[in-house]
This record gives C-alpha cells, sequence and structure tokens, in this order.
C-alpha cells in the first residue's frame, strides 16, 4: 500500500458514497477532487458522457474512484491510458465481467466497498483457515432505513423480475428466490434471498469452490416482504422504492459449515465509503491489470475503520 500522497477524482463526488469517500480520502492527507454534472457542488464539472471532458478533468490525477452509479468500462479504459488508477465499488456482475476483459495499461481495483468487497474478503478468510469444496454462503443484510443513493436504489430495483446464471452450475436463478437460514449469533435465525452480487461470481473462479450470495433487510418481515414483491407480474418495472421503516445497521457474513466469518457496522454508505477510500492506496502500487480486493489483501491486513467491527465464529 502506498503511502504518498495522492491526487483522486471522485466521479459522483459529492453523493450518498462519493461524499463520505472524498472526506476519508481528504482526512487522510490526500487530494482530493469531485466531479459531477453539477458545478455548484464538483471541484472540476464533468458529463461522462463527453469522453474528451473526462479526459481533460483527469490532468494530474493520480487515482480515479467511480462512485457515480456509472458502468461504463471506457471510463476505466480512459484512466489506464492516461496513466491514472481506477477503482470501482460496483456490484454489478456484467459490468464486472466487461472490465474484467480490458488489459489496462494502469491498475484498476474491483470489489472495494461492502458487498462485493468486505463480503470478499470475510470469504477468502474462511476459505484459507478451513479450505475445502463445500459451498461458502454470503450473507447481506442492509438496513432498510437508511437513505441509500440512486445509484445503489436502481440497482436493487433492477433485480426484481430477472435471473441469473449459478456460478458453479450455471442453471438460473430467479433473483430474490431460493432463500437460505442464517443462524448469525446475536442476530436470530434469518432466512435470506438469493441475489446477483458480483463477488459469488468472482470468489467461485477465485476459491475453487461454490459460493452464493444472499440478500436481507434489517427487518425479517420486509425481507418476506421482498421477496413477495419480486413474484408480482410488472414489479420489474418500479422506478423507485419508498423509503421504508427500518434502521441504517447492516451485515455482512461468509459462513462454511459451523465456521462464520462476520462484519456489523451503521451506515451502509458509510462503510462502503470507508473501504473504498483504504483501498485507493492499495490500487496506487499495484502493477497495471484488473485486480479485485481479495487478490491484493487480506482480512487480516485491513486497518480498524470506525463504525465496522469483525467477527469469528465457530459454532460447537
Amino acid at each position: 500500500m502506498t503511502t504518498r500522497t495522492l491526487r483522486v477524482l471522485v466521479l459522483g463526488g459529492y453523493g450518498a458514497v462519493g461524499a463520505p469517500t472524498t472526506a476519508a480520502l481528504r482526512e487522510a492527507g490526500h487530494t482530493c477532487l469531485t466531479a459531477g454534472r453539477d458545478p455548484h457542488r464538483a471541484d472540476r464539472p464533468l458529463d461522462l458522457t463527453r469522453p474528451d471532458d473526462y479526459r481533460a478533468a483527469l490532468e494530474g490525477i493520480d487515482v480515479v474512484v467511480n462512485a457515480s452509479g456509472a458502468e461504463d468500462p471506457a471510463l476505466a479504459g480512459i484512466a489506464a491510458d492516461r496513466g491514472a488508477a481506477f477503482v470501482d465499488a460496483t456490484a454489478t456482475t456484467g459490468y464486472i465481467a466487461r472490465v474484467e476483459r480490458l488489459t489496462p495499461r494502469a491498475p484498476v481495483l474491483l470489489s472495494v466497498g461492502l458487498a462485493p468487497g468486505l463480503t470478499n474478503l470475510l470469504a477468502a478468510d474462511l476459505h484459507a483457515a478451513h479450505p475445502g469444496d463445500d459451498p461458502i454462503d454470503v450473507a447481506v443484510i442492509l438496513g432498510a432505513g437508511e437513505a441509500h443513493g440512486a445509484a445503489a436504489t436502481a440497482w436493487t430495483i433492477g433485480l426484481i423480475g430477472r435471473s441469473f446464471a449459478d456460478p458453479t452450475t450455471g442453471e438460473p436463478v430467479r433473483n430474490l428466490s431460493r432463500g437460505a437460514v442464517f443462524d448469525l449469533p446475536g442476530q436470530g435465525r434469518r432466512r435470506l434471498l438469493r441475489a446477483d452480487f458480483s463477488d459469488q461470481h468472482t470468489l467461485t473462479r477465485d476459491l475453487g469452490r461454490p459460493v452464493r450470495t444472499h440478500l436481507g433487510l434489517d427487518s425479517p418481515a420486509l425481507t418476506r416482504g421482498l421477496g413477495l414483491l419480486a413474484r408480482l407480474p410488472g414489479a420489474g418495472r418500479l422506478s423507485k422504492v419508498p423509503h421504508l421503516p427500518g434502521s441504517d445497521a447492516w451485515t455482512v457474513a461468509a459462513r462454511s459449515g459451523p465456521h462464520l466469518r462476520r462484519a456489523r457496522g451503521r451506515g451502509q454508505s458509510r462503510a462502503t465509503a470507508l473501504l473504498t477510500a483504504h483501498s485507493v492506496g492499495l490500487a496506487a502500487a499495484l502493477p497495471p491489470g484488473v485486480h479485485h480486493l481479495h487478490r491484493v489483501t487480506t482480512l487480516t491486513d485491513l486497518p480498524a475503520l470506525p463504525g465496522i467491527t469483525l467477527d469469528v465464529t465457530t459454532r460447537a
């Protein structure tokens, strides 16, 4: 991990994830510039659909953080051509696959947020301590009461009515169906729903064992409601999700047999921002190519981050 001061451009740097990422980078001593369409909030006003403007905004930049929600592999490629590392926390499987096909001239670091990101580190740590070929189940429980950003909301809505290929068998899996039960110490028994987070695809390939990711909300009732919503005809055409009752508490976990790795905290956007900001220093020290967080660092190397608690459990 580099310790030098970096010049970082945060795309969407005044958004739900971008703003706390910018704050964390500045607190760490980096020079951080925000980019976006709003000239009143962006240090470098920028329309990402205009490649020449994007290239001009990269002048003097060491690392680009994509917190805009824009999923265009060209953003990573253009940054790399200008010698800037590129960091992206997206969870979209298809976009990750397209970025992985690049041969960038600078490092591109993916899977750097909460899920994927912290989930990757939890699963990789569990695999290293307890190798085998039995499945690893990943749990992602999000606070229904948090005001999520537009990109995160659009991603969740995009799950509804869609299927994805199971990373091990290739069989179609309908999003928000086929629940798995997790017994989480202090949190009780929770039934969660399959969801197409990119971590399960990357980890199944890299660990050589089945990995399946499951989604839920902090309220069991709302989780059941999410599963019912996904079955309604036309639900995939929703344009927004109403603000729901609940807290901002989140949990991510990886489980195999009696072994559990878990992280908890409050504020999903802030946790994603802290992990993304930490990943900026990692990315700047990497060789050219496409990387994932679990390939370049480990759970034990992760510094203490405010508001994030890690647990390791083995049930008797």
